[in-house]
């Protein structure tokens, strides 16, 4: 079974996307790009999230008006880079829970290694935006979803900066049933696992660590 994925071509996207690849940009300036392109890519990730009527009030008269319930909405960063993508998505829905799932990349077989995991409650009533800036090898995005699924959300949605290839066959092998979103599908890894020509590691760039 073939994945769903949606690559967000809106120019503000890809505009930004451009200036956070060059290597010149600076610490301070790829974070707040991170943060700008998260939001962006939040109106295209909640398109298709449920709503209800309410009642309200407006200044002329009562009316029945559609909302989301941002309290159903759980965003999943994984630790550590998925942070930078968090505060811009939140910008979008200030009600939505968050959850964590801590990963590290073992250096020599790249497989991920949990090390958290906090989730709110009730996950069977929520629907899960698990965000990470670069899905490369795939692993820690299997990992992190595999793990999502034991608390059983009603739905789960997986956004990133980056993809490959590689990464997007790996993680659809394993989870057919969760769309990805992200704004560039680059043409493949080099030999430590790293997206080409992507953007180099974005948890060392957002957090100035290297």
């Amino acid at each position: 079974m073939q994945g769903e994925v949606t690559v967000i071509e809106h120019p503000l996207v890809q505009h930004k996307l451009t200036l956070a690849r060059r290597k010149s940009t600076s610490t301070n300036t790829f974070s707040r790009l991170m943060g700008e392109i998260a939001t962006l890519m939040a109106y295209e990730v909640t398109r298709e999230m449920p709503m209800q009527e309410i009642d309200i009030e407006t200044p002329i008269g009562p009316m029945r008006s559609r909302v989301i319930d941002g309290k159903k909405i759980v965003f999943v960063p994984i630790l550590r880079a998925g942070l930078g993508f968090l505060e811009g998505m939140r910008a979008v829905v200030p009600g939505a829970r968050v959850g964590h799932i801590g990963l590290y990349r073992d250096p020599k077989t790249l497989v991920a290694v949990e090390y958290y995991f906090k989730m709110p409650q009730g996950m069977r009533n929520r629907d899960a935006i698990v965000i990470d800036p670069m899905l490369a090898t795939g692993n820690s995005a299997v990992a992190a979803v595999e793990r999502l699924k034991e608390a059983s959300p009603r739905s789960i949605r997986f956004v990133c900066l980056l993809t490959c290839p590689e990464g997007l066959e790996h993680f659809h092998d394993k989870h057919p049933d969760v769309p990805v979103f992200t704004a560039a599908i680059d043409p493949g890894l080099n030999d430590h696992g790293y997206i080409v020509p992507g953007l180099g590691d974005a948890g060392d760039r957002i957090f100035g660590t290297k």
